[in-house]
């Protein structure tokens, strides 16, 4: 029985939807962020030192990172499914997409986070401008560019191809369905780019994915 150790809000949801792809059983041990600084609570470092989520335990096998739990369970527990043939355009693509995902696309989501965060988070009020002022520079000189150049990137992807590896669905999608939902939930993704909208809305729209909703719990990146 594969266990995930599950953070609400997480990019452990897609571990949870791959897993419903791919038909396997697994056990759902849920953590909840703290409600102040949504961080992961400290029982996670007794499963991995970093505290993080995703984690998953495949009858000893301990392994983090979204990236390597995705690749391990097509791997392991794919019997050739999700993954386009070796040697094949589309499985170049396919590797490019698994490691885009959280290597080029989620760094400046989360500075967009991060950088609001402060912005907007309690202060002294003699630093409050100043900190505004940085925050805004940043954002607007460098980060709000950034995430505009890698959906601009992404656009134009889907306008050659319905699914990021090809003409079929894989593993890639479900590793590029977090920083496509992160960008529509803080990151300016919207109707402009209709392409990476109707993405959202064939994955929204798959029963794995309602199946890992149900299993993870609310998922507030949706709303």
């Amino acid at each position: 029985m594969i266990i995930v150790h599950h953070l609400n809000n997480s990019r452990s949801q897609r571990v949870l939807w791959l897993l419903e792809e791919l038909g396997l059983d697994y056990e759902v041990k849920r953590y909840e962020r703290d409600a102040e600084t949504m961080l992961a609570p400290a029982a996670l470092r007794k499963i991995h030192p970093l505290g993080k989520s995703p984690v998953i335990d495949d009858n000893g096998v301990i392994l983090a990172e979204t990236g390597a739990i995705v690749e391990y369970l097509v791997d392991v527990h794919g019997e050739g499914r999700l993954r386009p043939s070796q040697q094949t355009p589309d499985r170049l693509q396919y590797t490019y997409w698994l490691h885009y995902a959280e290597g080029s696309a989620m760094p400046p989501l989360l500075l967009k986070l991060i950088f609001t965060r402060i912005a907007e988070g309690p202060m002294p009020f003699f630093a409050k401008p100043i900190a505004k002022a940085i925050t805004k520079k940043v954002l607007t000189s460098f980060v709000d560019p950034q995430i505009k150049a890698h959906l601009d990137f992404m656009e134009a992807t889907l306008e050659k191809t319905e699914w990021f590896a090809g003409a079929e669905f894989t593993a890639a999608d479900v590793i590029m369905s977090f920083p496509l939902e992160a960008a529509a939930s803080r990151g300016g993704l919207d109707n402009s780019r209709p392409k990476l909208m109707a993405f959202l809305k064939r994955i929204h729209a798959r029963p794995a994915y309602a199946r890992a909703l149900e299993r993870g719990g609310e998922y507030a990146l949706l709303s």
